[in-house]
């Protein structure tokens, strides 16, 4: 046996280990010691951003690694298409997919971003798609898919709506209301929307997005077809691809679900002209399949990828498995939120059930918050003086809004906190007690340094 991967019986194949049957569910102290390797001057109350990893999935990833180190040769020929397969068919039954090649493994979502994108690119630029046809995407699409719509799909002739949604927001009808005011402009004229794309949660502001309705609204109105961009949700959402009904959803594993960076799936759903998608890294599959294509995309580091199976028996270890963990947090950063705004006298940017493990609770108005760059301050200040990890969103007023820093203008920037199963009490009371505490001294953004 290796001893450095004791899970390997010399078959070749990582069995998962036969444990014990567990007496009770993991302690508070067990997480404390899983998650030690975490800054311990640093309240992170910002898991949505990077993620976390336990110390126990950590081990497993630097067996594969070692293994991989030790004998790349045998790692290659004689595990590692076996054990990727392994844990795309784990993933096919967390997520409801109906057949295990619907869902490839890749790096993250923005890689996933780029293999839909590319192959709308190509059809535009191949004359499947005709010039002024329309992508529709949300406004706070995430920077890097924007990135990606510029580069295969602006260029190559394709038109571009963009749907702005409402922040804050109170419902989810003011959400539909606002796409369908979007889906009417891109069809405007005649055009055809070749493609949508729609976020489960959004990243900034956050927001959990009614993404089966909006692709219901999509399939009545002729959407050729939707790209689900779910960064933020297995873990943090329930997930059910066939519920959702999209051709394409992509999730990252290393944000919610424990997996080391970095690691997401896409599913495509399977019909009978399911579109020739491709990884944007060209290697010798070629041609095989995406999900063959990107089980292999040269010589790199595919631990993330295999310590699936070993992840999923660190969430068994929880009351209720992934959707206890789930309600824990949500519940948690609800009440961590309302908190924060109680005590700043603002207000959650949504209602509790638009929040997943994360939410926005307004600053007040007197830091001053008028600009991305503000916000930008702002953060690194809380990092640099204060030891706390959030993110700062800066807000655009609304149509007759006034931000103001005598305290009686508009609330134009909010934190986004996150709340993942290593977090406290503690971490949430030092940013309560930082932002008072720059209340008290007289602090606005205008006067930080920029980093």
């Amino acid at each position: 046996m290796d001893s450095e991967d004791p899970r390997s019986n010399g078959d070749g194949i990582n069995h998962v280990s036969k444990k014990p049957k567990l007496s009770s569910f993991i302690t508070e102290s067990e997480i404390r010691e899983e998650f030690s390797h975490h800054s311990p001057d640093v309240a992170r109350i910002n898991n949505g951003s990077f993620g976390s990893c336990p110390a126990s999935i950590i081990a497993a990833q630097k067996g594969w690694q070692l293994r991989f180190l030790r004998q790349p040769d045998d790692f290659f020929f004689n595990n590692l298409q076996s054990q990727i397969l392994h844990s795309r068919t784990l993933i096919k039954d967390i997520i409801n997919a109906d057949h295990v090649d619907e869902v490839s493994i890749v790096d993250n979502a923005t890689t996933a971003a780029a293999i839909v994108l590319q192959h709308v690119g190509w059809a535009f630029a191949e004359g499947r798609f005709h010039k002024g046809d329309a992508v529709v995407m949300l406004h706070c699409a995430f920077q890097a898919v924007k990135k990606s719509i510029e580069a295969y799909v602006t260029r190559a002739g394709g038109h571009v709506i963009t749907v702005h949604l409402p922040f804050p927001v109170s419902s989810n009808e003011e959400i539909v209301a606002e796409f369908r005011k979007g889906l009417a402009s891109a069809k405007a004229n005649g055009k055809k929307v070749r493609l949508a794309i729609i976020d489960h949660i959004t990243s900034m502001p956050c927001v959990v997005i009614p993404a089966r309705e909006l692709v219901k609204i999509c399939r009545e109105e002729g959407v050729e077809r939707v790209f689900v961009d779910a960064a933020h949700a297995i873990g943090s959402v329930h997930v059910d691809v066939k519920e959702i009904g999209a051709d394409f959803y992509v999730s990252n594993l290393h944000k919610w679900f424990f997996c080391p960076p970095s690691v997401a799936f896409l599913y495509c759903r399977k019909t009978p002209i399911s579109p020739d998608l491709h990884h944007p890294v060209v290697s010798h599959e070629y041609g095989n399949g995406l999900a063959i294509e990107s089980a292999w995309i040269g010589t790199r580091d595919y631990s993330s990828q295999l310590v699936i199976p070993q992840v999923l028996e660190f969430i068994k270890r929880f009351e209720g498995g992934i959707e206890g963990i789930r309600k824990r947090n949500h519940d948690a950063v609800v009440e961590m939120a309302q908190m924060l705004a109680k005590a700043w006298g603002t207000n959650l940017g949504s209602p509790p059930e638009m929040c997943p493990s994360m939410a926005m609770i307004g600053l007040p108005s007197k830091l001053g918050v008028f600009c991305d760059d503000d916000a930008l301050k702002l953060r690194t200040h809380l990092r640099d003086r204060f030891g706390v990890e959030v993110p700062i969103h800066y807000q655009v007023p609304r149509d007759g809004e006034i931000g103001s820093t005598d305290g009686v203008g508009c609330v134009t920037g909010y934190a986004r906190i996150s709340y993942q199963v290593y977090n406290t009490l503690d971490d949430y009371i030092r940013l309560r007690n930082a932002i008072t505490q720059l209340l008290h001294d007289g602090v606005t953004c205008q006067m930080l340094q920029r980093e």
